[in-house]
């Protein structure tokens, strides 16, 4: 169902350029739609589109793109509608996670996170909507399970993530007028560089994940998830087993995740403190 859902469709994705924006391009292209790549980093778009080239059922656009700056994301819808001539799907996948104890953070480190994953995510939205209300399409947010269940040394990325699942509840009846479809997609620990960029946006590619591996959910398998859920229209998805448990501990029984919470307050150990190469 999926494979003939994503045939022939436009596709633009933001943060393609690894984790999980590079799998979505990856089995989005074998499913023979015709993308549009952006990221900062033109050299990974470059190697992931001629991967793409290989599958011979799909077109791949790289347009370099930072989220964070006005006009990149218009630039790169217009490409978009310059090659493929429509926009059916936007994938909003750009971010990263700053972390530490509230103490030791800092305004700056509160508006570098809101910066690329809210207004990053909302500058993608308003540089695609008039397409995707023209085709009627769809717009996916990708959150986290952090926008349910907040944890100790994560307040700046929870809060990102809160606001996206704010912003999906609130449009999603708003835009459905228009024909346009919202899926909010929120993962638990999937296999990504996330865990690896610093505080600062910087990628440590030799660091080790700090997330016990039994956890970690393949790439390959979560975005298959991911776009089951595109293709049937869900207004939410909660990748991984762990996920769908914290979530449904924080609104049946919170008492637990704060109880949690407290245990890790009290050692500094439990943070998740940014990568170290």
């Amino acid at each position: 169902m999926s494979t003939a859902f994503f045939h022939s469709k436009s596709i633009l994705i933001t943060g393609a350029s690894s984790g999980i924006g590079e799998e979505l391009a990856l089995q989005l292209a074998a499913a023979g739609a015709n993308l549009t790549l952006t990221a900062r980093r033109r050299e990974l778009l470059d190697a992931l589109a001629q991967k793409i080239s290989t599958i011979g059922r799909a077109r791949a656009i790289v347009v370099p793109a930072d989220v964070t700056r006005d006009g990149h994301l218009e630039h790169a819808v217009s490409e978009s509608i310059r090659v493929h001539h429509q926009l059916d799907i936007v994938i909003a996948n750009a971010g990263f996670g700053v972390v530490g104890p509230f103490s030791k953070l800092t305004l700056d480190d509160y508006r570098r996170q809101f910066e690329t994953n809210v207004f990053g995510l909302l500058r993608t939205l308003y540089a695609a909507l008039p397409e995707i209300q023209k085709s009627r399409g769809s717009l996916v947010l990708i959150g986290s399970v952090a926008g349910w269940a907040a944890t100790p040394g994560a307040s700046p990325y929870a809060m990102s993530k809160f606001a996206v699942r704010a912003l999906a509840s609130s449009i999603t009846s708003e835009l459905a007028f228009d024909g346009v479809k919202v899926t909010l997609i929120s993962p638990g620990f999937v296999a990504s560089n996330i865990r690896r960029i610093d505080n600062q946006g910087a990628l440590h590619a030799g660091a080790k994940d700090p997330i016990p591996e039994p956890l970690i959910m393949p790439t390959s398998k979560a975005v298959r998830q991911i776009l089951r859920a595109i293709a049937r229209g869900q207004r939410e998805a909660i990748i991984t087993n762990h996920g769908k448990a914290l979530v449904a501990l924080e609104r049946f029984a919170p008492w637990i995740i704060r109880a949690v919470g407290r245990r890790m307050a009290s050692n500094r150990g439990g943070y998740r403190t940014e990568p170290q190469s």
